[in-house]
């Protein structure tokens, strides 16, 4: 499917998603409808658009609180995009059967208790196509991206596994590569791959290679890191510019006519959050923002400390190329993936000193404070437009960018 048609695709989706709550809202509310239609009095213009604010805040809400329900009857891209379709999926299918207590916080890692001690477990599956791209490959993204899930839970990652499902006749010299990539990562994030598993499939039916990858770390500070940490007055910071890896990707495919010379920004964060860790005591969550980009991990802090998470758009570092395909595509930067860049909930009070932390690590730089956590309305990120507007950033609907990781 085209650029183009997969854009008109997802907006459609969207659309009827909203009618759909619209159309909710109008069945739960007969007797408000009916109460207005009868009263004389015609409210200020101001109170006409107050009300109006409020009842989509509160539909958000209802909609929200309702059981997630699967309601497609096969599987489709968008339930591996990291958006609405994926939360569903997991806590509709795979959290009622598997269903635990370090399960049911749905971080990237769990950690779990073990000997005296706490240990993060982690996995993540790479299926992204094409297989090499500007910066980096399947190969350190399987790494760099297990790496950063156990690091963003506040552990120490030790210890990877590989699994390798290949499609009979990619080419030995493709394979080689692609595991000499994975070496140099693992030896980049002073872990080391230690068990894994190779399947192979006929021709046709497993686009060259797709790796699994797990990971083991130790935490080893008492510091208790999550989405539910979030308070208001605490500071949200990124750590550079986002959407670069989205981008890179797009481009790789062919599938935009522009030439830029952004490269996908696949690295490991484990020295970026020591870093962090080691010059503030006030982190409440780290998130690496992959799949759904910040706009989806934002979101997530948002929903599970029943905060809002403001965000100063002027204030979000993209890159002018990222910002220009993004527009192309009709996609928010704030939804792009990116492969190597943090997300830090931080006490206020110790956000200058984490700005300084993160700033003096090469991964960390371009570190910049965009938003603030607040008490009201709950569960919801705001966008202040460069407009002087306000605009909700909600989870991400549909698969915008398939197979972007």
């Amino acid at each position: 499917m085209s650029t183009p048609q997969r854009s008109a695709e997802w907006a459609e989706r969207a659309v009827a998603e909203n009618a759909a709550a619209e159309q909710a809202e109008q069945v739960e509310q007969p007797e408000q409808a009916a109460g207005s239609a009868h009263t004389g009095a015609q409210p200020h213009a101001g109170a006409r658009t107050g009300d109006r604010e409020q009842r989509v805040l509160d539909r958000i809400d209802r909609a929200r609180r309702r059981k997630p329900k699967i309601t497609d009857e096969r599987v489709t891209l968008a339930h591996g995009a990291g958006g609405k379709a994926t939360a569903t999926l997991i806590q509709a299918m795979f959290l009622d059967a598997f269903r635990n207590p370090a399960l049911e916080r749905l971080d990237d890692a769990a950690t779990v208790s073990a000997g005296g001690g706490r240990l993060a477990m982690t996995t993540d599956s790479f299926v992204v196509s094409p297989l090499s791209f500007p910066g980096g490959d399947i190969g350190d993204l399987a790494v760099n991206g297990t790496v950063n899930d156990i690091s963003a839970s506040g552990a120490r990652p030790l210890y990877l596994s590989a699994g390798f499902i290949l499609e009979e006749g990619l080419e030995m010299s493709e394979l080689a590569r692609i595991t000499e990539s994975m070496a140099r990562a693992a030896e980049n994030a002073g872990v080391q791959i230690v068990t894994g598993d190779t399947k192979v499939v006929q021709r046709g039916k497993g686009d060259g290679c797709y790796i699994n990858t797990a990971g083991v770390g130790v935490v080893e500070h008492g510091a208790v890191l999550g989405p539910d940490q979030a308070r208001p007055g605490d500071a949200v910071i990124v750590s550079g510019p986002i959407g670069d890896h989205g981008v890179t990707v797009m481009l790789a495919r062919g599938e935009l006519d522009i030439e830029s010379d952004v490269v996908s920004d696949t690295a490991p964060l484990n020295g970026l959050v020591e870093a962090l860790m080691g010059a503030c005591s006030g982190v409440r969550c780290l998130r690496d923002a992959t799949r759904g980009g910040v706009a989806t991990v934002l979101n997530e802090i948002a929903a599970a400390s029943d905060t809002a998470v403001v965000v100063d758009e002027k204030l979000v570092p993209v890159r002018t190329e990222v910002r220009g395909a993004a527009e192309i595509l009709g996609i928010d930067p704030m939804y792009m993936a990116c492969e190597g860049r943090l997300v830090a909930v931080v006490d206020g009070a110790e956000a200058d000193a984490a700005l300084e932390a993160m700033r003096a690590h090469p991964m960390g730089r371009d570190a910049q404070l965009v938003g603030t956590v607040k008490d009201d309305p709950p569960s919801l990120v705001l966008l202040k437009t460069e407009f002087g507007g306000t605009r909700i950033v909600d989870v991400m609907i549909g698969d915008p960018l398939p197979r972007i990781c």
